[in-house]
């Protein structure tokens, strides 16, 4: 299940930004090679948080294929790391130093997210693999920190769960965030079959060690939202919305027919607490970014489905709930969807937008913008689900993402874009915006887990300067040496 990377608040310990000149990266025939130029800082205010596992100042990203066959087991799954420096790297449970060994349907990549774990100033990545049996437990599910270094991700080590036998596929969901403000990234892990949210502490090494647990229960069993703890959570994001220098965690779970209700926990210096929420519009996925350069990080929400509530659009919609010092406002949501002026398009039942989202600066303007994925957009006929994006432009106060002002439609028949518009590709099944050739304009990832039969597909956007995206070639199972058995889904998630 994908969901997004954080974007804190603007707070020089949050950002991993490169400050020195290194090697950046151009995208060419699909894959990162290296070129001239220099990395640059982030304009305050805007989304900076680029993985970097080797340290050298290039955007990494890592890209899930958790159906993916591995030593003939099916959908045992693997990640792919696109190094900005112009290789890439597979690793599955087979690999050097990972923990376990690939296996039928243990679907390590179910879920990613990267923070520098270990403290030594190279991000690391945490794997989940949901249905990984772990001794007599079947599908109970495990987590696996993969260490970063000069020579990228090596090596990795068990996360132990700290509830084993209270519920099954750890993993399934994951987020890194500094939750109390220690300056240490904690791991917060949820199942999908409960409202319980584990929280394991920073100060993880690789014996294993971490500075103890807790965990957080969000109120999915009362109030109309929702019809029992079965629902279970959906979605983990975070970032600072009250501007207190500390992440504040959101969690989005299934509330009835099929609906989601979404609560926004404070961070503490003792962590977010149960007792201590905020109830949010409803939505299947949230981004947090300073969208009107306030101080404070704003709530983005994506509403997929043709929702009946106060905001609910047909074809679904994006909704905007400005942060403040108390936390989220209370007084009105902005939305947007395809028949905002402005938007192209027209919103249709099935379509998706808003399923998924991200906020960074593509045109370097330093003002955040919006790419929001419609990947059950119909192109090529009724129900095809072939899929589009749409690129909103921020100004300063947020106008230009609220009033669709500059907006751009792609989807794989736009020019620029490669490959063509096909039945059931869901091209925007995942967004990403990511510096990746160190100009200061953020490039759009873009995954279509459907491509080629299901086999999936990544297509890396570069931003031009006459604000055009476009990329030379697609990046494809064959491109990464990922068997196209099965259903890899190559795509259908990147490092959060």
């Amino acid at each position: 299940m994908a969901k997004h990377r954080r974007v804190p608040a603007p707070s020089p310990t949050r950002l991993r930004v490169a400050t020195a000149t290194a090697a950046a990266a151009a995208l060419t025939g699909g894959l990162f090679v290296a070129s001239t130029g220099a990395a640059t800082a982030a304009t305050p205010g805007v989304a900076a948080s680029d993985a970097d596992f080797n340290g050298d100042g290039a955007a990494d990203v890592a890209v899930s294929a958790p159906g993916a066959y591995v030593g003939g087991q099916a959908q045992a799954g693997l990640i792919s790391v696109l190094y900005g420096g112009g290789r890439h790297a597979t690793i599955s449970q087979n690999s050097a130093g990972v923990p376990g060994s690939a296996e039928n349907g243990d679907h390590f990549g179910a879920d990613t997210a990267y923070g520098d774990f270990n403290g030594d100033g190279y991000d690391d990545l945490a794997v989940g693999a949901s249905s990984e049996d772990v001794g007599t437990d079947k599908d109970g599910g495990t987590v696996v920190l993969l260490w970063g270094s000069a020579n990228g991700l090596q090596g990795g080590t068990t996360v132990k769960d700290p509830r084993p036998t209270k519920h099954d596929n750890f993993g399934v969901l994951l987020e890194a965030a500094d939750l109390d403000g220690d300056g240490k990234d904690d791991l917060a892990a949820a199942t999908g079959n409960s409202a319980t949210v584990d929280i394991v502490r920073g100060g993880f090494t690789a014996a294993g060690g971490t500075g103890g647990a807790y965990t957080l229960v969000a109120p999915l069993s009362a109030g109309p939202k929702a019809s029992g703890d079965a629902y279970g959570v959906r979605n983990l994001h975070s970032g600072d919305t009250n501007g207190d220098g500390i992440d504040d965690l959101l969690v989005n779970g299934w509330g009835t027919y099929a609906d989601s209700a979404n609560y926004w926990f404070p961070g503490t210096p003792t962590g977010p607490k149960s007792s201590s929420w905020q109830d949010l519009p409803d939505g299947v996925i949230t981004d947090i970014g300073d969208i009107n350069e306030d101080g404070y990080g704003d709530i983005v929400f994506g509403q997929d489905a043709d929702g009946s509530g106060s905001y609910g659009h047909k074809g679904g919609a994006v909704l905007i709930n400005y942060g403040s010092s108390v936390g989220p406002e209370n007084n009105g949501v902005h939305a947007i969807h395809q028949d905002t002026a402005g938007v192209p398009g027209s919103g249709e039942a099935g379509d998706g937008f808003g399923f998924e989202l991200d906020l960074g600066d593509i045109n370097g303007d330093g003002h955040l913008d919006l790419v929001v994925g419609a990947p059950g957009e119909d192109l090529t006929g009724k129900g095809t689900n072939d899929g589009s994006v749409t690129v909103l432009y921020g100004a300063a106060d947020g106008s230009g993402i609220n009033n669709g002002s500059g907006a751009e439609f792609y989807s794989q028949n736009t020019p620029g874009v490669p490959n063509t518009d096909e039945k059931n590709d869901y091209f925007g099944n995942d967004v990403h915006i990511d510096d990746l050739d160190g100009d200061g304009r953020g490039d759009v990832v873009i995954g279509a887990s459907g491509e080629n039969g299901g086999n999936g597909a990544v297509y890396a956007l570069h931003s031009n300067t006459d604000d055009t995206l476009s990329a030379s070639a697609g990046i494809y199972t064959s491109t990464l040496g990922i068997s196209a058995s099965g259903t890899p889904k190559l795509g259908v998630n990147y490092a959060d």
